[in-house]
């Protein structure tokens, strides 16, 4: 209806101009801008969000996946670790498209201090974990945060085994006595060894403003 009224004031003035006037361009500006003004739902920017949240994350996982396997090719397991220490948490935000996006690995049981989850996010993980032990599949998630105003997306990271039990399966058997040391002299609070394949890692945690949703539609 408001739309109707702008395209009613838009004639009016053109009915009044003379012959040689013009209805200026601001005029013209103002009413296409409202008319492109779309009228979403909330459930439209929640897919969209989620669409969004999934391509993000998954372009994160494969930039550090591939980062660390170069490491390991030029330097060994020892040189992966501090290279994921100095680099992880740069490769992981590199290609968001705005600094308000907000995205970081959570882990279950941390070896970087930077992984642990804040009070919106133990929540969501330890709903993962309860179904990892339950053996529930676990899917993506998304939450409103901070009075509806920032998506939280999340998506939970299953340990994979092979290559990565190098670092973080048994100190027993899989990871070397020189990778265990360098570990626990980078890491003096380390937690994340022990895992087995299938067992739950962590998740993606990744904070989007509604607003920035809204701009894609």
């Amino acid at each position: 209806m408001k739309n109707k009224y702008l395209l009613l004031a838009l004639f009016l003035v053109l009915i009044s101009c003379g012959p040689r006037e013009r209805v200026s361009k601001e005029v013209f500006d103002e009413v296409n801008k409202t008319m492109e003004v779309k009228r979403l739902s909330d459930a439209e920017i929640l897919q969209e969000a989620m669409i969004w949240g999934d391509s993000l994350t998954s372009e994160a996982q494969k930039n550090l996946i591939s980062s660390l396997q170069r490491a390991i090719e030029e330097g060994g397991f020892e040189h992966a670790i501090s290279f994921c220490k100095e680099n992880a948490s740069t490769i992981t935000g590199s290609k968001l498209p705005t600094e308000e996006i907000q995205l970081k690995r959570v882990a279950i049981k941390n070896r970087n201090p930077q992984n642990v989850p804040d009070a919106d996010e133990a929540l969501i993980i330890d709903a993962y974990a309860y179904n990892a032990e339950n053996g529930i599949d676990n899917q993506p998630n998304i939450q409103k945060i901070e009075n509806g105003e920032v998506f939280l997306y999340t998506k939970a990271i299953m340990f994979p085994g092979g290559i990565c039990s190098n670092c973080h399966g048994d100190p027993d058997s899989e990871i070397s006595s020189e990778v265990f040391k360098s570990i626990k002299e980078l890491y003096p609070g380390d937690q994340a060894t022990g895992f087995k394949p299938g067992d739950l890692r962590g998740m993606w945690s990744l904070k989007i403003p509604k607003k920035e949703v809204v701009k894609r539609l």
